[in-house]
C-alpha cells in the first residue's frame, strides 16, 4: 500500500467513525426537565419560542391569582426567572459546539493565474485539507459529547439551586411579614395604654414617671415597626427578584404565617451517602475527570503531529519545445505536508493536560469532603433548629403567658407598677419574635439540607482543555 492510499484510508475511516451529530428538537433540555422533576417534583422549560413564553406566562398568572405558597414561589421561579433562562442559553451553546465539533473541517480551495513573458496565462487549482484533523475526528467528537452532558448536569444544578434560593426568600418574606404584623399588634396595645396614661395623667392618677416610661415603650416599639417594615419589604423585593417579577404581577399575596412545625422532624439514616449519590456538583466533576483523562489521551496522541495537509493539485502550464514552439499541457500532483517537532515537542501541552485532570482528581477528592461535612452539618443544624422552634412553643411562649397573666393581675390590684408590666410586656415581645426567629431558622434549615444534598456548592468552571493543536500552516503548491 502507498503512502497515498494509508492517508486516503486513515482519512475515510475518520469520516466514517466519526458521524455528524444533530441539534436536538428541545436544545438539549430532556435530561434537564427530568432531573429537576425527579429530584423536587417543579417543572422548567427553555423559553425558546413566542408561543412556550406566552404558555409560561399563562401559567405564571395563574399561579399568582392564589396566594402564594412555598412550592408556588418555586415553580414560578423555575418559569419566570432570566437569569435562569441564560443558563438553558449556555446549554444551547454547549450543544452547538458538540454539533460543531463533530462536523469535518472544510477544504480549502486555492485558484492561481500566473502571466508569463509572451503574456501566455497559466492557470492552477488547488484543494487543501487538514488530514490530521480528519483523522481525530471521531476523538473530538467523543470529548465534545462529554462536554455537552456535563452542560447539561451544570443547568439541573443551576435549576435546583434556584429553586433552593426560591425557598429561602419566601421563608425569610413570610417571616419578616409575620413579624410586622406582631410588632404592629403590640404598638397598638402600647399605643391604648399610652392614651390612657395621659387621661390618667390628666387627671392626677398617675406620676410623670409612669406617663414617662409608658410613652417611651410605645416609641420603642414604633421604631420597632419601621424596622420590620423595612425588613419585610427588602425580603419581598428579593423574592420578586427571584421569581421574575415586576409590574401588575407585584400584588400577589403572601400568607400572614410560616407553616407550623411538623409533629416530628425526618429521620435521614444516612445523610453522607445520600449526599455522595444525588449532588449535581459531584456528578459534574466526576463526568469533567473521565473527560479529561480522554483530553490527555488526545493530546499525548498528537503530541508530535499537531500539523498534517494533504494538497490536491491542478495547473495548465504553457512549455517551449526545441523548435520554439509553445503548447499547453495540463500536469497534476500530490503534495503532503507536515510540522517537523525540532522546537516544540509538544511536552508543554501534555504536562498541561496532565495537571490539568489531576488539578480535577483533586478538586473532585476535597468536593467530596467537604460534601460529607456539609451534609452531617445541616442535618444536625435541622434536627437543631426544629428542637429549638418546639421549645419555645411548648416551653417559653406557655410560661410567658403564664408571666404576663400574672403580672396583670398583681397591676390590677396594685401589688407592682406600671414599670414591672412595661419590662413584663418587652420580655413577652422579645420571647415572640424569638419563637418566630426560631421556626423561620428551621424553615430555612430545610432547605439548606436539601442543598446539602442535592446542590452542593458552587460549581468550579469546567476544566476540560482545548484539544485543538495550535494553527499552524505550510506553503502548499505545485
Amino acid at each position: 500500500m502507498t503512502v497515498l492510499s494509508k492517508v486516503t484510508a486513515t482519512v475515510l475511516v475518520g469520516l466514517l467513525a466519526g458521524g455528524c451529530a444533530k441539534f436536538t428538537a428541545d436544545g438539549g433540555m430532556s435530561p434537564v426537565t427530568d432531573n429537576v422533576r425527579r429530584e423536587i417534583g417543579k417543572d422548567t422549560v427553555k423559553l425558546s419560542s413566542a408561543e412556550a413564553t406566552q404558555r409560561a406566562r399563562e401559567r405564571v398568572q395563574a399561579l399568582l391569582s392564589e396566594p402564594l405558597s412555598e412550592d408556588t414561589a418555586v415553580q414560578i421561579a423555575l418559569l419566570n426567572n432570566r437569569g435562569l433562562q441564560a443558563a438553558y442559553n449556555d446549554l444551547g451553546i454547549s450543544e452547538a459546539e458538540y454539533v460543531q465539533a463533530t462536523l469535518p473541517p472544510n477544504p480549502a480551495l486555492t485558484v492561481s493565474r500566473v502571466f508569463g513573458p509572451s503574456g501566455f496565462a497559466e492557470v492552477g487549482f488547488q484543494l487543501v485539507g487538514n488530514l490530521l484533523a480528519f483523522a481525530t475526528l471521531p476523538r473530538k467528537s467523543e470529548i465534545a459529547k462529554r462536554e455537552f452532558e456535563e452542560a447539561r448536569y451544570r443547568a439541573v444544578a443551576t435549576t435546583l439551586s434556584l429553586s433552593v434560593d426560591a425557598r429561602r426568600a419566601y421563608v425569610r418574606a413570610v417571616a419578616a411579614r409575620q413579624q410586622l404584623a406582631l410588632l404592629e399588634q403590640a404598638r397598638q396595645t402600647a399605643d391604648a395604654s399610652a392614651n390612657m396614661m395621659k387621661q390618667l395623667g390628666e387627671t392626677g392618677a398617675a406620676n410623670k414617671l409612669d406617663q414617662a416610661r409608658v410613652t417611651t415603650f410605645y416609641a420603642e416599639l414604633s421604631a420597632q415597626v419601621a424596622q420590620a417594615r423595612l425588613a419585610e419589604k427588602r425580603e419581598r423585593e428579593a423574592l420578586n427578584r427571584i421569581m421574575g417579577l415586576w409590574g401588575s404581577d407585584l400584588d400577589y399575596k403572601l400568607p400572614s404565617r410560616l407553616p407550623v412545625l411538623p409533629a416530628a422532624p425526618d429521620n435521614l439514616a444516612d445523610v453522607e451517602v445520600e449526599a455522595m449519590r444525588r449532588r449535581v456538583d459531584l456528578i459534574i466533576l466526576r463526568y469533567e475527570i473521565v473527560t479529561l483523562a480522554k483530553s490527555v489521551g488526545f493530546v499525548e496522541a498528537t503530541r508530535y503531529m499537531s500539523f498534517l495537509e494533504l494538497g490536491l493539485g491542478y495547473r495548465n502550464e504553457l512549455e517551449t519545445n526545441d523548435e520554439g514552439k509553445q503548447s499547453s499541457k495540463n500536469r497534476y500532483g500530490l503534495e503532503l505536508g507536515i510540522v517537523v517537532p525540532v522546537f516544540d515537542t509538544g511536552e508543554a501541552r501534555v504536562t498541561t493536560a496532565r495537571e490539568i485532570y489531576m488539578r480535577a482528581i483533586n478538586r473532585l477528592t476535597e468536593r467530596s469532603v467537604n460534601a460529607r461535612s456539609e451534609a452531617r452539618l445541616a442535618y444536625s443544624t435541622y434536627r437543631a433548629t426544629y428542637d429549638i422552634a418546639r421549645y419555645y412553643q411548648t416551653r417559653i411562649l406557655p410560661l410567658r403567658r403564664q408571666i404576663s397573666s400574672e403580672v396583670l393581675l398583681r397591676y390590677n390590684g396594685m401589688l407592682v407598677d406600671v414599670f414591672e408590666v412595661l419590662v413584663e410586656e418587652r420580655d413577652r415581645i422579645s420571647a415572640n419574635v424569638a419563637a418566630l426567629n426560631a421556626l423561620r431558622d428551621f424553615h430555612l434549615a430545610i432547605a439548606d439540607l436539601q442543598a446539602a444534598l442535592i446542590v452542593g456548592g458552587t460549581v468550579p468552571p469546567s476544566g476540560v482543555i482545548n484539544t485543538t493543536p495550535p494553527p499552524e500552516t505550510l506553503p502548499l503548491g505545485l
